[in-house]
């Protein structure tokens, strides 16, 4: 079950955190990898986990936000069967301490970026009549996340974008859904935490792990597996939808 074998799948942000457990989930179950990522380091360390234990996988030195090196990326792949628009940037701040610079920063990485990735996957999919695109959006996307004006706005964008696509696509064999994390235990929740926080961080993680009612973060892990699940056959028959994995956040949290 959930084998991803001769598939080729794009994973923007692929190299750490949650992008880095969906590359090596992926290549475990059969696809061949492209993590696009800026960071060479941290996406060659992933890469060589996944040829270590005997799966395939490419590392391409990709900016979401310019559309001409997208591009020119998906054209040397060739072909696309799985994107997965994981890179994202986050902010913290309401409508009045949001500057204009921070606002325009998180819309290019994460709505820019996942825009230029169905705007260069999206026709190589329809070419084939075959393809799955998975975006994380995130519970910002559903209830209101205090201090996360431009974050929000921007999980609320790419979950429209993926209905959209969904809506257009039905027709050429394309899926489209979104996964909605709540907070989830990565490098860049401990980087986020003592730039925003410093000492107050084990005051701060404890307080974020406790706003789940399940008492704690989410692991990479467990948002890979739900990814597994919506970018193989078994989940044919979804499309249009998003997921909430966010330890009862959503609905239990009132």
């Amino acid at each position: 079950m959930f084998s991803l074998a001769n598939k080729h799948a794009v994973i923007t942000g692929g190299g750490s955190g949650i992008g880095k457990a969906i590359s090596i989930l992926f290549a475990k179950q059969g696809a061949t990898v492209h993590i696009f990522d800026l960071n060479q380091q941290t996406a060659e360390d992933t890469l060589q986990v996944i040829r270590d234990a005997g799966g395939h996988g490419d590392f391409h030195n990709v900016d979401v936000t310019n559309q001409q090196q997208v591009i020119d990326a998906f054209a040397a792949i060739g072909t696309v069967d799985i994107l997965v628009n994981n890179a994202g940037i986050a902010h913290v701040g309401n409508v009045e301490n949001t500057q204009e610079a921070d606002f325009e920063r998180v819309y290019n990485v994460n709505v820019k970026g996942a825009y230029n990735c169905f705007y260069a996957a999206i026709p190589m999919m329809k070419a084939k009549k075959s393809g799955v695109a998975l975006s994380m959006a995130s519970i910002a996307s559903s209830v209101g996340i205090a201090d996360r004006f431009a974050y929000s706005m921007s999980k609320g964008a790419v979950h429209a974008m993926s209905m959209s696509v969904a809506r257009d696509y039905l027709q050429d064999g394309i899926r489209s859904n979104t996964i909605s994390p709540a907070r989830v235990h990565t490098p860049f929740v401990d980087g986020f935490i003592s730039k925003n926080y410093p000492g107050q961080e084990a005051e701060i993680f404890e307080k974020l792990s406790k706003s789940q009612p399940i008492g704690r973060m989410g692991s990479p892990e467990e948002i890979a597996y739900l990814a597994l699940f919506l970018c193989s056959e078994e989940s044919g028959f979804i499309t249009g939808s998003d997921y909430a994995i966010d330890g009862g956040f959503i609905k239990l949290n009132n």
